[in-house]
């Protein structure tokens, strides 16, 4: 993810892992329970009894939060209401990440932009600390206008991208043709809301109207339906748990949902940049009808 925040100090579980250090769980919990706030102080509110969640951002500090718990492997669904009006400057995010070099991340941000200008979702995918996958789309409503889910699927054959239940993306797991895939890395889930008129914006051109701060997101109903990683988990799952997940890929409907998104609402795909990559796009490039 471009221009990260601070993240925790907190050491992910040894890569070494045993089936014991692996519980399923499917949480959808108060904020209270399954998140930290890491950074902004009193702009990361919770609320309605540990339903809602904002984010704010001024001029002196953006904030953020962690979810309590690492996970290998699972689905993650948040909802979001986006900054409203002139957003210029500003992201805000849902990202899974794990700790140390050569880490693995899944990026959904969400690019401000001047008031009546559409959002960007700028999406990423790292695996051993390289990254260089971006995609990024505008959206086919106002994300400032309601909720909508935002969702990450993370099994071993792929990751698949979903704004309300709709594919917008897959990136699959190409270890075959020598490219490296998130698979060993416990990650936590993370969202945060900062400055990055540096580049976030326009390229940078258009900065941010501090006159308009604070700045808000809002987020709810997260729900992580996952293997949790650690020592002293302890599942809250039942045997009725939707595990779908674990194989889950894009059937014919969600081809033809992708092929929509991908044909009206990509503004950029890293495997069609030829001028950046001069010496040849990636490999999964060359075997991905949708990536």
């Amino acid at each position: 993810m471009m221009g990260h925040q601070s993240y925790s100090n907190s050491r992910a579980c040894a890569l070494a892992l045993t089936i014991s250090c692996l519980v399923i769980v499917a949480s959808a919990g108060s904020f209270y329970d399954e998140m930290d706030i890491t950074f902004g102080g009193e702009r990361a509110k919770i609320s309605n009894g540990g339903q809602d969640l904002s984010l704010s951002l001024d001029q002196y500090s953006g904030s953020g939060f962690q979810s309590k718990h690492e996970y290998l492997f699972g689905r993650f669904d948040m909802q979001l209401k986006l900054v409203p009006g002139n957003s210029a400057g500003t992201v805000t995010t849902f990202y899974l990440l794990s700790q140390g070099a050569g880490h693995d991340e899944i990026d959904f941000e969400f690019l401000g932009n001047t008031s009546g200008s559409p959002y960007t979702i700028h999406t990423n995918v790292y695996s051993q600390g390289k990254g260089d996958k971006e995609q990024q789309f505008h959206l086919w409503f106002d994300p400032t206008a309601a909720f909508h889910i935002y969702t990450i699927v993370w099994n071993t054959q792929r990751i698949i991208f979903l704004i309300d239940n709709i594919p917008v993306r897959v990136f699959n797991n190409h270890e075959a043709a020598g490219v490296p895939f998130p698979k060993s890395q416990p990650m936590r889930v993370y969202a945060s809301l900062w400055n990055a008129d540096d580049w976030a914006t326009q390229g940078g051109r258009v900065k941010t109207d501090w006159t308009k701060a604070p700045f808000t997101a809002y987020y709810r109903k997260f729900n992580a339906n996952a293997d949790k990683v650690g020592p002293n988990s302890k599942s809250t799952s039942t045997v009725n748990d939707d595990q779908t997940w674990r194989t889950q890929g894009i059937d014919a409907a969600g081809r033809n949902r992708i092929r929509w998104v991908q044909s009206k609402h990509m503004i950029y795909n890293y495997c069609n940049d030829h001028k950046r990559f001069a010496n040849g796009v990636s490999a999964e490039c060359k075997r991905s009808r949708f990536l």
